[in-house]
């Protein structure tokens, strides 16, 4: 892997989701090339960024921070500035950085805007970019004909009606992609899904118009990297097979070319942790994935050296990804640009 140590000319990599899987995966991709894009999803309403969403009407910058975080260079005060949580008052348990996006959003008049001045402040590497610029609600529906609106609400939800999520959506229906991320698919070597929340992380930027398209027309390498997991509240007794299903149906297309999933086995001592919210290590049917048209790649994927929590480790993701990159294309200079040609 020694010639894929971080480039200037590295393969230009598309990362799409949310929440800490995808942020995680960021601090290892950046070790490997300065071509990332992040795409966000914008379906959060929970938190800190709920109440900004809510009093100021913009979209919520709790995961864009988040990962505007992960890929950046700048000093550690500032790091630990725009990572800082009110301890009290009426701004209790909110972010700086929460609160210097929202800023930035009022000085240039666009959360857009906001988020590509915060990526100069921060000295990211790469970019960070909404999926859409439209305030979204996440509307869940169950197998027993119910649903619920509030990305914030499914877990507690689904808890309460105890059965299986078969379907989000959107509201407003299919709102307008930021064009940027159109383009950043289509320029991409390597697009990847997850990891992260299936349905409140994942799922949501594949309904917003155009995305799902893009990815299925792109000639890049698409991968799902699966969570180390299920999730309490969301996708208990899923399998790979599961979460892969769910990506497939809510897209419309064939949307993955790999699915990525984690081989080492977890902390013995972490597992009667996970299994009081029914979380269990996600099993693998191969069989069954490779019927969907959809290559298994197992890799060891999980950080085995704490002991906390159940995560993937961001420099074996990273790894793992720039292995696809270097197993299954060819680089190509052409104008003293290089570019990543899928293997046919």
């Amino acid at each position: 892997m020694s010639a894929y140590r971080f480039t200037s000319d590295g393969p230009n990599i598309v990362a799409i989701g949310g929440g800490t899987g995808l942020s995680t995966m960021l601090r290892g991709l950046k070790r490997y090339t300065k071509n990332v894009t992040a795409i966000v999803t914008m379906a959060d309403d929970g938190g800190g960024s709920g109440m900004l969403r809510q009093d100021l009407g913009m979209p919520p910058p709790g995961d864009v921070r988040n990962c505007l975080q992960a890929l950046a260079n700048a000093e550690p005060l500032m790091n630990q500035l725009i990572n800082y949580r009110f301890q009290e008052g009426s701004l209790a348990g909110q972010s700086f950085g929460n609160l210097f996006l929202a800023a930035l959003t009022g000085i240039t008049g666009s959360f857009d805007q906001a988020v590509a001045q915060m990526s100069q402040v921060l000295a990211v590497t790469g970019r960070v970019l909404p999926v859409t610029s439209e305030i979204i609600q996440l509307v869940a529906e169950f197998e027993n004909g119910t649903q619920v609106t509030g990305e914030s609400k499914i877990c507690d939800f689904k808890k309460a009606q105890d059965c299986r999520i078969t379907k989000v959506r959107l509201v407003p229906e299919r709102p307008r992609a930021n064009p940027l991320a159109l383009e950043a698919i289509a320029r991409a070597d390597l697009i990847l899904l997850g990891p992260g929340s299936l349905y409140t992380s994942v799922i949501p930027n594949l309904l917003v118009d155009g995305i799902a398209d893009a990815i299925a027309e792109s000639p890049a390498l698409r991968a799902y990297v699966c969570n180390v997991m299920t999730q309490d509240g969301e996708t208990e007794g899923y399998t790979a097979a599961d979460h892969l299903r769910a990506i497939l149906t809510h897209s419309g297309h064939r949307l993955v070319d790999f699915c990525l999933v984690n081989s080492a086995p977890m902390p013995e001592e972490l597992l009667p942790l996970y299994a009081k919210e029914n979380a269990l290590p996600i099993t693998v049917n191969r069989a069954e994935i490779e019927a969907m048209g959809v290559a298994l790649e197992e890799r060891p994927l999980a950080d085995v050296r704490q002991r906390r929590l159940a995560r993937h480790d961001p420099e074996l993701l990273a790894r793992a990804a720039m292995q696809l990159v270097e197993e299954h294309t060819v680089r190509v200079v052409e104008h003293g640009c290089a570019r990543y040609v899928r293997e046919q």
